[in-house]
């Protein structure tokens, strides 16, 4: 049992189910576009975000305890190192365009967690840390698999642009509620500002602005819509569960399935339509 909660437990400190995630949303966006499987996009993805999540999570403990580092630490950071190693073999199979389309996104991540303006980065920007999340996620799992396709960057791929960085951005105030506790004031984040109960009926208003969002497209699919209603109705039901006091994993495993849980309504729904 103790072997078993080992592994989960790194699962969960690697990246891994963060990676997981970005790769579902990625799937959600080929399967609304009939797109073809790119296992090279997918594969460098998956181990870009790997890469991207540990710099950001470990890179100032590493750089101020690098003598003393926990086993645990130590097995990250060489996860991390084959995670790169899998990220450049995949990265040099793509093409420029979409290379450099990552690289614009790749360089949101490296200023959010490197202190580069005036010794400050852009996740200690008071009220943007939210959204910059939500833009690179949103451009990683909808711009770049676009790009990679040579899908024409109409109006319904810049729609689903926007409703996935607002549903990220709700997806992101379970954690913004939980290190409510923990949180400078000068991070102002939503609930900081807004308290919880606002907070909570913000993000029940943006996902309500996704759903709309979806009978502006031209080609309108009835099994992407009704996939996306049930994915914002178990979203709205997550945030509205989200306190200061919650469980462990409560954010970091089950709000952060939800990419997943969508996958699998989306090919479920299919076979109904």
């Amino acid at each position: 049992m103790k072997i078993i909660f080992s592994a989960f437990r790194f699962y969960l400190n690697g990246s891994i189910h963060v990676a997981i995630a970005v790769c579902s949303l990625v799937s959600v966006t080929i399967l609304e576009f009939h797109l073809e499987f790119p296992v090279s996009l997918f594969c460098f993805l998956f181990f870009g975000t790997v890469t991207g999540y540990n710099f950001v999570k470990y890179s100032e403990i590493a750089g101020a305890r690098h003598k003393t580092l926990r086993d645990s630490l130590k097995s990250i950071q060489l996860f991390s190192f084959l995670a790169l190693c899998g990220m450049i073999f995949f990265g040099v199979q793509l093409s420029i365009e979409t290379l450099v389309t990552i690289g614009v996104f790749a360089i949101f991540t490296v200023l959010y967690a490197v202190p580069l303006l005036k010794r400050r980065s852009l996740r200690t920007l008071g009220g943007l840390k939210i959204f910059i999340v939500a833009l690179v996620w949103a451009g990683v799992t909808v711009i770049v698999p676009a790009i990679a396709s040579k899908l024409s960057l109409n109006l319904a791929c810049w729609l689903t642009f926007i409703q996935r960085f607002l549903i990220v951005v709700v997806l992101t105030l379970p954690f913004e509620i939980r290190d409510l506790t923990y949180d400078s004031s000068s991070l102002q984040t939503l609930p900081q500002l807004l308290g919880l109960k606002k907070t909570k009926f913000l993000g029940i208003i943006l996902l309500l602005m996704a759903i709309i969002l979806e009978g502006f497209k031209d080609d309108f699919a009835h099994n992407h819509f009704a996939s996306l209603i049930l994915l914002c109705s178990l979203i709205a039901v997550l945030l509205m569960a989200s306190e200061k006091e919650q469980s462990k994993y409560f954010a970091a495993f089950w709000v952060e399935s939800v990419p997943v849980f969508w996958v699998v309504l989306l090919l479920l729904v299919s076979q109904l339509f």
